[in-house]
């Protein structure tokens, strides 16, 4: 992402802070950049080139303009990866086409209440989809989502995967009333309900089960974590920023704030290089999932704790004033509360330890 993108997408962002707003514009001007085809096979981040790393810090980037735009876009990523793990040809090329040349944008969709998804087999290679997802960040906007759900069928079953072709099926019944939350209110991320919803063989992807399937799965919280970053470093700048507005630079007090932000983000931006790098190599070398999962939940659980200390830091400095909502600080400062809510944190911190706990020794963990 180019400076002059980050610094569009971040002016714009106060225009869609609402309740039913999409970044339409925002990726408009992505998919100029080539940002939605940029993890395409041959692509700068084919990610059959172990460039995870700089991914990370893309998203980490669209996360700092604007927290909305991160989150769906590292939902299309997510939807890109797994077409890639688990795509045949003829798929891969029909999908990697339409993010490049047609410009569609992909989301995963798999969060659900009680009223879940299944995926009824009606024989022939048809099938008819019951149920809802919620939290379908990017409702009516997205192109091709990726919804997971129980597929029902004589031959097989399991937690079967499928991209929604949504021009060739009839509308998806959306309940945006469910979408009223504290922050994140331009990532539409309403209720969806599918039912009704017919699709085909070639619109199922993966075999049953392959969504959960390690490291893939639980090792993708590396993504989320990077644009959390990019959260914590856009409350960094503008704290920064209004301080040096406010004349404060001489105050002891908002120097150690600023220099204690500083190091907090400099070893989040050490740490998801570190994490991208070793994820690629053990990867390629076939290390255990167990491994790569623990690594990946230090830097989601590292960057919560960087995150909740400079938003508590840089609160701090602007005090009352900079909590309004004619300061970019403010929206920032309550996306991010709502984004670093994601499930699990006490099942990752779980499984970090009992993969410590089941090794020889604690001097060579990670190498």
């Amino acid at each position: 992402m180019t400076d002059h993108l980050h610094q569009k997408i971040a002016a714009n962002a106060v225009n869609i802070d609402q309740e039913g707003c999409f970044p339409e514009q925002e990726f408009k001007w992505m998919a100029a950049e080539g940002l939605l085809s940029i993890t395409n096979p041959d692509a700068l981040l084919d990610f059959n080139k172990s460039k995870t790393a700089t991914l990370l810090q893309l998203l980490k980037k669209t996360g700092s303009a604007n927290l909305s735009v991160g989150r769906i876009y590292e939902g299309h990523i997510n939807a890109l990866l797994l077409i890639a793990l688990y795509g045949n040809p003829i798929q891969k090329k029909t999908w990697f086409k339409e993010a490049e040349k047609e410009q569609k944008l992909f989301g995963v969709w798999n969060t659900q209440a009680e009223n879940g998804v299944r995926i009824h087999d009606l024989g022939d290679g048809y099938y008819r989809l019951e149920g809802s997802k919620t939290f379908c960040s990017g409702s009516g906007w997205i192109n091709r989502p990726l919804v997971t759900g129980e597929l029902v069928s004589p031959d097989k079953r399991g937690w079967q995967m499928c991209i929604i072709p949504t021009e060739k099926v009839k509308p998806i019944l959306t309940d945006s009333s469910f979408w009223q939350p504290l922050g994140m209110r331009a990532s539409a991320s309403f209720k969806m309900d599918f039912t009704g919803i017919e699709i085909q063989e070639k619109d199922l992807l993966g075999e049953p089960d392959s969504y959960y399937r390690e490291p893939f799965f639980s090792g993708g919280s590396v993504r989320f974590a990077a644009v959390q970053l990019g959260g914590a470093t856009a409350i960094f700048a503008e704290a920064q920023r209004f301080l040096r507005m406010m004349n404060r630079l001489d105050d002891p007090f908002q120097r150690a704030r600023m220099a204690e932000m500083a190091y907090l983000i400099e070893s989040g931006n050490l740490w998801l290089n570190e994490a991208g790098k070793k994820a690629d190599q053990w990867i390629s070398e076939n290390t255990s999932p167990e491994k790569i999962i623990a690594h990946a939940g230090l830097l989601r659980t590292f960057t919560e704790e960087i995150c909740t200390r400079v938003m508590h830091l840089a609160g701090q400095c602007v005090g009352a004033r900079g909590l309004m909502r004619t300061d970019a600080f403010e929206r920032i400062y309550r996306d991010l509360t709502l984004y670093l809510k994601q499930p699990g944190p006490d099942a990752t911190l779980t499984q970090i330890g009992g993969y410590v706990l089941n090794q020889e020794k604690t001097d060579d963990l990670w190498n």
